[in-house]
Formats: C-alpha cells, sequence, structure tokens
C-alpha cells in the first residue's frame, strides 16, 4: 500500500516548450538524414578549406589576395596531378593488367590444391550444418541474362550518369571550399543563419577547432601515405617483387584506412611473392611490411601525426565498420574524419 501510495504521487511535468525542442531536433535530424549526400559534399569541402586555408594565408601575408591564392593552390594541385597520371600512367596500364592476371592464375592454382579444396569442403560442410538450423546466409543470387538489352541499355546509362554525378560532385566541393577559404569566418555566417545568437560565440569557436584538427589529420596522413608508398618501392623492389610501383600506389591510398589498410595493401604482394618464389620469398616480404608497420607506428606516426586528434584504436574500428555499414567505400574514407571531428565536440562538452 505505501508503495503505490508513493508511485501515485509521483508527478512528471513536460513543459510546451521542452516537447517542441525535442520535436524540433527531431526534424532537423530527419532532414539531415534526407539530405546527407549534401552533408556529405559539405563535410569533404571543410576538410579541403582545412587543408588549403594554411597555404591561403601565407599567400595573404604577402600581399596576395585570398581568391588568387586560392586558384593558385588549385592550378599547382591540378598540375601535380596531372603530372602524377601522365608518369604514372603507362606504367599502370602495363603492369596492372599483368598482376591481376597473375593473380587470377595464383587463385586458378590454389583452388586446384588438395588442402584447399579440403578446407573449401569443411566449411560448406559446416555451411550445410548451420542451414539446417536456420543460422546459414540465404542464397540470393538471381539468374541474370533476363533482361536481355533492356539491362544492358540501362547499365550504360547508369554508368553514364554515374559518371557525370561524380564530375559535378568534384566541381560543387571545389566551389564550395573556395568561398569557404576565400570569405571572411565563413563558418560564423553559417552559422549565424540557423543557430540563436547567443550559441554563435561556442559554435563558432567548435567550428575552428574541428577545421585546424581536420585540416592537421588530412596534412599529415598525406605525407604518411606518401613515406609509406616510398618505402614499400624501395623494399619490393629490392627484393625483386614486380609490379612494385603499383603495389606502392596501393599501399599508400589504403593507408588513409587505419589498421586495416595495411593488411591489405599486403595480401597483393603476398600473393605475388608466394606465386614467384614460394614460402621463402613470401617471408621476406611479410617480414618487409612488418617492419615498415612497426615503423610506422612507432616513429613515423608520433612524429607526423602529432598535432591531429588521435583516436582509441576500437574507436576506429568500430566508426570504420560503421562507416562501410551507413555509405561503402565513402563513408569509410569519411569515418575517421567524422569520429575526428566529433570527438574536439565531446572533449568539450565534458571538460
Amino acid at each position: 500500500n505505501n508503495f503505490s501510495s508513493t508511485m501515485s504521487d509521483i508527478n512528471i511535468n513536460i513543459s510546451t516548450k521542452t516537447i517542441f525542442k525535442i520535436l524540433g531536433i527531431g526534424l532537423i535530424l530527419y532532414f539531415l538524414y534526407l539530405v546527407w549526400n549534401i552533408v556529405v559534399l559539405l563535410f569533404v569541402a571543410l576538410i579541403l578549406a582545412a587543408l588549403i586555408d594554411p597555404f591561403a594565408d601565407w599567400f595573404q601575408k604577402k600581399r596576395i589576395p585570398r581568391a588568387l591564392a586560392v586558384l593558385l593552390i588549385y592550378v599547382v594541385l591540378l598540375g601535380i596531378l596531372s603530372l602524377s597520371v601522365a608518369l604514372l600512367a603507362p606504367v599502370i596500364t602495363h603492369d596492372l593488367p599483368q598482376l591481376l592476371e597473375n593473380m587470377e592464375k595464383f587463385w586458378s592454382d590454389l583452388q586446384n590444391n588438395d588442402f584447399w579444396q579440403k578446407l573449401v569442403g569443411g566449411v560448406n560442410v559446416l555451411q550445410t550444418s548451420l542451414s539446417s538450423y536456420g543460422l546459414g546466409a540465404q542464397d540470393g543470387a538471381v539468374a541474370a541474362g533476363s533482361g536481355g538489352v533492356e539491362s544492358t541499355i540501362s547499365g550504360v546509362f547508369s554508368t553514364i550518369s554515374g559518371f557525370f554525378g561524380g564530375v559535378f560532385s568534384l566541381v560543387l566541393v571545389l566551389v564550395m571550399t573556395f568561398y569557404m577559404v576565400v570569405q571572411e569566418d565563413p563558418l560564423k555566417k553559417i552559422l549565424r543563419s540557423i543557430i540563436p545568437d547567443e550559441y554563435i560565440p561556442w559554435c563558432s569557436k567548435m567550428m575552428r577547432k574541428m577545421r585546424d584538427k581536420l585540416g592537421a589529420w588530412l596534412r599529415g596522413q598525406l605525407v604518411l601515405s606518401l613515406i609509406i608508398g616510398v618505402l614499400v618501392f624501395i623494399g619490393l623492389s629490392v627484393l625483386g617483387i614486380k609490379y612494385a610501383l603499383v603495389l606502392a600506389i596501393l599501399a599508400a591510398l589504403l593507408e588513409f584506412i587505419p589498421y586495416v589498410g595495411p593488411v591489405l595493401a599486403s595480401l597483393p604482394a603476398l600473393f605475388l611473392a608466394f606465386s614467384m618464389g614460394g614460402a621463402v620469398k613470401l617471408l621476406f616480404v611479410l617480414l618487409m611490411y612488418v617492419i615498415i608497420q612497426q615503423l610506422e607506428n612507432h616513429l613515423l606516426v608520433p612524429k607526423v601525426m602529432q598535432k591531429a586528434v588521435g583516436l582509441n584504436p576500437i574507436i576506429s574500428i568500430s566508426v570504420l565498420l560503421a562507416g562501410a555499414q551507413l555509405a561503402g567505400v565513402l563513408g569509410i574514407l569519411i569515418a575517421i574524419p567524422v569520429a575526428t571531428a566529433l570527438s574536439v565536440l565531446l572533449q568539450d562538452l565534458l571538460q
């Protein structure tokens, strides 16, 4: 009786203002979900602006207008990219098909191996056993070829629309980056139009902190990728592994994906080493990648990435998986920058 009387005395009062606030936050989150593609482009533009902003400041000190400075930076970056493509394209177009052909041959030989066949047979037996208990993966394969000409035409149109959509997104990101760097404190102008005046100083401070951290992360990551690519190229060349340049470029690109990227980059080189020289060559290549990874973890990362926000490995892997689940490859690429920006916000809120 005492308990029931106590429960009956509990009153929960929620004001109308609080209800409207909750509804407003929900509507904002739903709107961001609907336009998440635009939000991603805006975030990418923010990262590029953070990368370019220090160079624009240096040009401004030399009395060169920021608008002209950004255009000069664009021209220099485009020139570097064009020169890199001109130098690397012949090598990549010559080596990449051969690399894929060798990988396919290795995979074919592996499938004919007795041990591999026994391993695959064991996995199939396990999958059959799980399926009998309703735990196996469902076979969702659909027979191809039913679409005929219509599917071919739709595939061509989707490819064309995807290409032009990518070009349009790139141009849009460059335009947004230009205005973010050129305008005087553009983040404050954006915030002024969407949040109350009393919160603008704090939000502007947070946005500046996020931009600085993202810029430090991207600049450090570019330097780190370049160093890893050079080390992998030198190591594979010394060991006599074919297609060293292609494998080094792959290692540099996958360096943007922490923990998982270096492992994925080493797999083609290990397969190729085994097909060229057996277990001995594979062991040397594996040792080379381990040494480079240890050098990166204990020397390069503390020096190059000292200004970037360090994330816990468990958090990094979790956000990578979440990014892959939500947006595929694009989600993997922007997962760490997003987590870095959120960590700045959470650190300030906890303080």
